[in-house]
């Protein structure tokens, strides 16, 4: 996007990590010579902050098949599933009204934090109680992930909101991240269950290998986040624009670069940024697209991939390659819309390919009552394919054409509705089991 000023212009689809000197000087009052440097850097640090926002749940996830192994009767990945997401939509929706009131900084240490702390007290759940099952752990379990959704809200709104006012490229790999995320955990199980599955407690000690490496990344974020990612100089020009347009969510992001004075923060700017509501109503086809991707997604992944399927050919080992092959094929598809010619941007095109996507619901339901296990694979893949590449092809073209704190405000208003989305497809994912004895 064009910036006022600019003296010599800027490739940002370079792979270069510098751009070209450019010159800022508007009505906002920044100016100075900015080099737009650590473009590389930013995108993976991005990537990885993305991994962060999504590697504990994913954990869970993945190590399902422990916790069936603990709690046979309680349905885990279904009830922690449903546990999760009430806080965080609930928190999101909080957060995101008080989007403009709310410190950045401060909202996303906070996530990764909580993540941090959170599935490390998780290992501790686990040696405390000897790896006993029981309603005892069970529900210091649920309480843990009730704060992996609280975390969610705070990390996952707060850094699509600061990321939609800087370069589309960003926000594809913070996405891709949350993708490698579950790529991550599935290869690790499925690695840990080849290696430790015939020692004695060999799932329970794969688990914990587990939760440990997912706690090394939560706290590789927060270093990120906190000391890394605010000081590149790409970030600190797009945080000082945002600021300049009146956006007072980044002050003490600018503060920890060493940008905190200087920026003329020209407040009537804010007083006539679009309302959220305003927002919603423009935005309303990309807001309902997101809700209606992760509806679909989430009312057959992972539920139904651990209840539904059947007993093969792979016997414990069929639940885990579903779940790998969901979380490689989305992952993919989050760097398809890197190329220009094969990115969906058309808003009609991209509601007609998301309502069609509900195929898979009676084709899920008809290959596993008659097919075999390669179908099944098959079919995952695509729900997966179709997942990553949608998402990032919504989210990359909503926040187009608006200011920095409005863009921000979108941001997170997205995310209440893929967080929405995901709410519900959890609770219809419970309509697969009705008739079937398993309650």
């Amino acid at each position: 996007m064009p910036m006022p000023g600019e003296a010599v212009s800027c490739n940002y689809n370079s792979l270069e990590a510098e751009c070209a000197v450019m010159t800022i000087g508007d009505e906002s009052g920044v100016t100075g010579n900015v080099r737009h440097e650590g473009k590389n850097v930013a995108v993976l640090v991005c990537w990885i902050l993305g991994l962060g926002s999504l590697v504990s749940w994913n954990s869970m996830l993945t190590i399902a098949d422990y916790y069936y192994a603990l709690f046979p009767n309680y349905h885990p990945s279904r009830v922690l599933t449903l546990v999760y997401q009430p806080f965080a939509v609930g928190t999101m929706a909080i957060l995101a009204y008080n989007e403009a009131k709310i410190d950045t900084r401060k909202r996303n240490l906070f996530g990764y934090t909580l993540f941090f702390a959170s599935t490390f007290l998780l290992i501790v759940v686990d040696l405390a109680t000897s790896g006993r099952g029981g309603v005892g752990p069970y529900v210091g379990i649920c309480v843990l992930v009730a704060a992996f959704g609280i975390a969610d809200a705070h990390v996952q709104g707060g850094m699509v909101g600061d990321l939609a006012f800087m370069l589309p490229e960003f926000m594809q790999s913070f996405f891709a991240g949350l993708a490698g995320s579950g790529v991550l955990t599935s290869v690790l199980r499925l690695v840990t269950k080849a290696a430790m599955e015939k020692t004695e407690h060999g799932l329970r000690k794969g688990t914990l290998l587990f939760l440990a490496i997912a706690s090394f990344f939560e706290f590789l974020c927060i270093l990120l986040y906190a000391f890394v990612f605010p000081k590149l100089p790409i970030v600190r020009y797009f945080r000082k624009k945002a600021a300049s347009e009146g956006s007072k969510t980044v002050a003490a992001d600018l503060a920890a670069a060493g940008d905190g004075q200087g920026i003329n923060q020209d407040n009537s700017k804010f007083s006539q940024r679009l309302s959220n509501k305003q927002l919603i109503l423009q935005n309303i086809d990309y807001c309902l697209d997101l809700f209606l991707i992760y509806v679909l997604t989430l009312s057959i992944f992972p539920g139904f991939l651990y209840e539904n399927t059947g007993t093969h050919n792979l016997g414990s080992w069929y639940p885990l390659v579903l779940v790998a092959m969901y979380n490689l094929l989305d992952f993919i598809s989050r760097y398809i819309p890197l190329v220009k010619c094969l990115k969906l941007e058309s808003r009609k095109g991209l509601s007609i390919a998301i309502i069609s996507r509900f195929l898979f619901v009676p084709a899920f339901y008809f290959t596993a009552k008659y097919g075999d296990q390669g179908w099944m694979i098959m079919l995952i893949s695509l729900l997966g394919l179709t997942n990553g590449y949608l998402t990032v092809c919504v989210l990359t073209a909503a926040p187009k054409g608006y200011k920095g704190p409005e863009q921000n405000a979108l941001g997170n208003i997205l995310v209440v509705f893929l967080l929405g989305g995901i709410f519900a497809g959890v609770a219809l994912d419970w309509l697969w089991i009705i008739g079937n004895g398993s309650f």
